[in-house]
């Protein structure tokens, strides 16, 4: 029998004797005194005040007042404390889980294509997703330009294409200003943007990207104040669309993770949020379920606030089962979560999905008190299928776990000061659920390390653009991985991320791979290649040079190219003599 835990507010349990407690369902957010002037936002849920890491439970430091958690448990601790049972008692290992997903882990591909990083990408952003952007941003940029003198010109496919090609080159060299990127200056000299789209084009698709049909999102802010109201509407089209492109093309191994993401913002916008152990602090809170071992975003959701309805028993229980979802992933799954997810309740019902998990759990739902041990020490305790694992490194590490049995003999090596001042490296005892924790939760930290080392995301305008802009990350970052796992089934060297999102700049701007340049300059004789007018006139049918991107009425008449052949800028030269050029520019 489970003894009856720390009451948290706001959260419902059922006993066995039938009565109701307010236990392992954490509230979505606690509440907080609003400021002025500001909009109200949520503190983060894994550092709220009544989350009892082991160092705040003993509250011993306030005088004249109880630890929170004896005056919250029905029963003296004393009781508990008789529970826990030292490393050396001898401790059941719980029953394995068999492995049965619903699809063959890894890439959903034929093993021995061959794809391009654009082909990867078009996974996540496909002609279907890409005409439903175009149809929408041209709906929304017509409407406003309507009553103006210019008419709005629809963008193409093409455009658009080379949009997210720049918005990704963007990622990968970092300008201060968006219009940087364009400017003709010593210092901001960089012709790969004018190759691809003019400055002015970049601004005014970015103006009038839109993500969802302007007359629904008409619809939808009739219904603002009432529960028909979707705060996502704007998101909508490609939200749900890059949620089943994650789905459909990856399928997770065995390990798995669910873990918070911030998106960073601070639009005055309802859904932000602020996580105060989080590097991005403010921001929309995204919870996403990755593979542990490769990183690949395999589900995620984004949170809309507190729900306020008698089926919803926390975010932190929702949450996970809705990521978990046994129907679309197999059964024998484990899942590790960390102290804001873990419950009793939570792991129970897992259980019965047939996905077993593993987390650190908070000191206060178990009625936990900090003691004095040496470090190193391991004590557990055992619940129908759950156990409880407490071990001392520098700090109290408490567990939970449904398929780890409580110690295996493991050991860890830490560097520890002695008597006499000299560091020396000691063993010490581990619990295997520890090691296992340590080693498989890192899948969400893992695609979010992935995605900052080029994102994407820039200060816009609109709440919803920054969404749009994280939809890229992920479609990059998962278009990455899928690459890697090919790679590697072929026995093939994958190429780097930076490496790869060159390619995919390339192919999407229309420029070819990277090396082209290289490849396509001629190799007959210089006396062959003759400049010519372009149109037989020298002020009209101008054409953008191919080395330096402004505009010339001069071509070669053997390349076929447009070159500029002016005293300052004599790139016909530089095009045929690239070796004596360099050489003439080092003198």
């Amino acid at each position: 029998m489970l003894y009856p835990l720390v009451p948290i507010p706001g959260c419902r349990t059922r006993f066995t004797d039938g009565s109701d407690n307010d236990d392992w369902y954490p509230e979505v957010t606690p509440q907080k005194r609003k400021r002025p002037g500001l909009s109200s936002v949520s503190p983060s849920p894994a550092k709220s005040r009544r989350s009892g890491s082991p160092a705040s439970v003993q509250s011993g430091k306030r005088k004249g007042r109880k630890s929170s958690v004896s005056r919250s448990l029905p029963f003296s601790l004393s009781i508990l404390e008789q529970k826990w049972k030292s490393a050396d008692e001898p401790d059941v290992e719980p029953t394995q889980p068999t492995f049965r997903p619903k699809q063959k882990p890894g890439p959903r591909l034929v093993s021995t294509a061959s794809c391009t990083p654009l082909q990867y990408f078009e996974l996540f952003f496909s002609k279907t997703v890409l005409r439903t952007i175009l149809s929408n941003s041209n709906a929304y940029g017509a409407m406003r330009q309507e009553g103006t003198k210019k008419p709005w010109e629809d963008i193409s496919i093409k455009d658009l294409k080379s949009f997210i090609a720049l918005v990704i080159y963007m990622g990968l060299l970092k300008c201060f200003k968006l219009t940087d990127y364009w400017r003709k200056s010593q210092i901001y000299n960089l012709p790969y943007p004018s190759q691809i789209m003019s400055g002015r084009k970049f601004m005014t698709i970015s103006k009038a990207l839109h993500l969802s049909d302007p007359k629904v999102d008409a619809e939808n802010d009739k219904k603002r104040g009432t529960p028909e109201y979707d705060r996502l509407c704007k998101i909508k089209p490609l939200y749900q669309d890059m949620r089943d492109a994650c789905r459909a093309s990856f399928h997770p191994s065995q390990n798995i993770s669910i873990d918070e993401r911030m998106v960073a913002s601070k639009a005055r916008n309802g859904l932000k949020q602020y996580m105060k152990n989080k590097p991005t602090k403010w921001g929309y809170k995204l919870f996403v379920l990755a593979d542990s071992r490769c990183g690949y975003t395999w589900d995620f959701f984004i949170y809309e606030g507190k729900i306020n309805s008698e089926e919803s028993k926390g975010i932190s229980y929702d949450s996970v089962m809705i990521l978990a979802n046994e129907k679309l992933l197999g059964s024998g799954y484990k899942l590790f979560v960390d102290n804001f997810y873990t419950s009793p309740k939570l792991f129970r019902d897992l259980l019965h999905k047939k996905i077993w998990a593993c987390g650190t759990v908070r000191a206060n739902r178990i009625g936990h008190l900090k003691t004095q041990a040496p470090r190193g020490n391991i004590r557990w305790f055992r619940e129908d299928d759950l156990l409880f694992v407490e071990w001392k490194d520098r700090r109290d590490v408490l567990m939970c776990s449904t398929f780890h049995k409580a110690f295996n003999g493991d050991s860890i090596k830490r560097n520890v000061k002695g008597a006499d001042g000299v560091w020396a490296i000691q063993d010490f005892p581990v619990p295997a659920a520890v090691l296992d924790y340590n080693k498989h939760m890192g899948g969400v930290d893992l695609s979010d390390a992935l995605i900052s080392f080029y994102t994407v995301l820039h200060k816009t305008r609109r709440w919803y653009r920054s969404f749009f802009y994280h939809f890229v990350d992920i479609a990059v970052v998962n278009a990455f991985i899928l690459h890697q796992q090919m790679a590697k089934m072929n026995n093939q060297k994958p190429l780097t991320q930076k490496a790869f999102r060159e390619a995919l700049v390339a192919e999407l701007g229309g420029t070819g791979p990277a090396s082209a340049p290289a490849q396509i300059r001629p190799t007959l004789s210089p006396y062959s290649h003759l400049p010519k007018y372009i149109s037989g006139d020298s002020s009209i049918g101008r054409r953008k040079c191919k080395m330096c991107s402004y505009k010339t009425p001069v071509m070669c008449v053997t390349c076929d190219v447009p070159l500029c052949f002016v005293p300052k800028r004599d790139c016909f030269t530089s095009w045929h003599y690239p070796d004596d050029s360099s050489e003439n520019e080092a003198e």
